[in-house]
C-alpha cells in the first residue's frame, strides 16, 4: 500500500506533478479552489462539505499573484510538499469520547485513517516572499521598530493589506485543491491494492484545515464583538458547536481539530471546546519541534531513523535520506503531552489517538 501511494502521490522539494497547467487553468484554480478539482474528477461534492471554507475562500485575486509564483505553482499541483509535510496511514488506538468520534467517522479501534498534511508548495512561498519585498519597501519606518524585519505588516484599509488578502487567499485556495487531489490519489491506491470500488472504501474526508492562514473574524475584545484579522500560524481554528462556519454535520458537536505527532509516534483527533475564546478559537497544529533540522543532520542518519521505525511496525518512504534524518521523531515534542496540555488548558478535548503504520515523507 505504502508504496503505492508514494508512486502515485509526488513528493519532495520542487517536485513536479502529474498535472499540467497553464496560467489560465492555474488562475481558475485560484479562484475555484477545490472544486475545480472536484469537478475534474478528483473527489466529490461530498467531500467539500468537509473542507474549511468549502474548500475556497472568497476573494482570490489571481491579478495579485506575480508571475514567478504561478510558474512555481503551475507545475506542483497535487504534489505532497517537504520537510515536515507528510502523508500517513494510521490506526486508531484509542477513543476517549466515541460518541464525537463516531460523528466523525471513528467508529472503532483498530480502524485505519490517513492523514494528510502539506499546502501550497512553492506558489504559496512565493507570494509570501514577494509581499514581504513590496511591504519592506513600503513601509520602512515600521520596520526599524520591529525585532525582524520579517514581521512587517500592511495596516487595514491600504492597498497593501487588501492585495496582499487577495494574494493569501488564491494561496488558500491553492493548497485546498492540492490535498483534495492528493486525497483523490490516496483513494486510488487504496483501491488498486485491495481490489475494492471506490463507493465502498469507506475513506471520506473527517476534516481539512488551514494551519497558516488569515482570516477576518468576528470575536469579542473588551466585551465588545468587533471583527479583526486573525493570523494563525502553525496554529488551526477551532470553532465551538453552533458556529455557522463549521459544517452542518459537526454543528451539534463543534469542529473536528487535528494535531499531528511526528513520524515515530501518535497524532489526535480532537473536538474544539466553547471554553477557548481567550486563542481566538485557535489551537495547536502539530507537537511543534524542540531540534532543529541542522542539529539532527549532525546527529543522525536517515537510513538509521527508517531502520528504527520498522522496529516499532512503522514502514517508511521518503523522498531523500536526508528529509528521514531531519524529521527524525526526537526532534518533536511529545504529542501525547501536547494533547492532555490542549485539554486541560479547555482549548479542545481529546477525541481519538492514532498511530502510524506507514509514512511517506516530502
Amino acid at each position: 500500500m505504502l508504496e503505492s501511494i508514494f508512486r502515485n502521490v509526488p513528493s519532495g522539494v520542487g517536485e513536479i506533478g502529474k498535472i499540467r497547467l497553464s496560467f489560465s487553468e492555474l488562475d481558475e484554480v485560484l479562484v475555484n479552489g477545490a472544486r475545480w478539482a472536484v469537478e475534474k474528477g478528483y473527489g466529490t461534492e461530498k467531500d467539500l462539505d468537509h473542507l474549511e471554507e468549502n474548500g475556497c475562500m472568497k476573494g482570490a485575486n489571481p491579478q495579485k499573484v506575480s508571475n514567478e509564483a504561478k510558474k512555481r505553482g503551475a507545475p506542483q499541483l497535487g504534489t505532497l510538499g517537504a520537510g515536515n509535510h507528510f502523508l500517513e496511514v494510521q490506526l486508531v488506538d484509542k477513543i476517549f469520547l466515541p460518541e464525537v468520534a463516531k460523528v466523525f467517522g471513528i467508529e472503532k479501534i483498530g480502524q485505519i485513517a490517513v492523514m494528510i498534511h502539506t499546502g501550497s508548495r512553492g506558489f504559496g512561498h512565493q507570494v509570501c516572499t514577494d509581499y514581504l519585498r513590496i511591504l519592506e519597501s513600503r513601509f520602512r519606518d515600521e520596520i526599524r521598530k520591529l525585532p525582524d524585519r520579517e514581521l512587517v505588516y500592511a495596516s487595514s484599509g491600504t492597498k497593501e493589506c487588501e492585495d496582499y488578502f487577495s494574494a493569501m487567499a488564491c494561496a488558500a485556495n491553492y493548497a485546498w485543491t492540492n490535498r483534495q487531489i492528493i486525497n483523490h490519489w490516496v483513494r486510488e491506491s487504496f483501491v488498486k491494492v485491495l481490489g475494492m470500488k471506490m463507493e465502498d472504501m469507506g475513506l471520506e474526508v473527517v476534516y481539512d484545515v488551514a494551519h497558516n492562514i488569515g482570516k477576518i473574524e468576528e470575536h469579542e475584545i473588551d466585551g465588545k464583538k468587533v471583527k479583526v484579522y486573525v493570523h494563525r500560524k502553525g496554529a488551526t481554528r477551532a470553532f465551538p458547536a453552533g458556529h455557522p462556519e463549521i459544517p452542518k454535520d459537526y454543528r451539534n458537536t463543534a469542529q473536528p481539530v487535528i494535531i499531528p505527532g511526528s513520524m515515530g509516534s501518535a497524532s489526535y483527533v480532537l473536538v474544539a471546546s466553547d471554553t477557548a475564546k481567550e486563542t481566538f478559537y485557535s489551537t495547536a497544529h502539530g507537537a511543534g519541534r524542540v531540534a532543529s533540522r541542522a542539529k539532527m543532520l549532525r546527529g543522525l542518519r536517515g537510513e538509521e531513523v527508517a531502520r528504527r521505525l520498522v522496529q516499532k511496525g512503522i514502514l517508511s518512504r521518503a523522498a531523500s535520506w536526508r528529509v528521514m534524518a531531519e524529521e527524525a521523531p526526537e526532534a518533536y515534542k511529545d504529542i501525547d503531552e501536547v494533547a492532555r496540555i490542549t485539554e486541560e488548558a479547555g482549548i479542545s478535548k481529546r477525541v481519538a489517538r492514532l498511530v502510524p503504520l506507514g509514512v511517506v515523507k516530502g
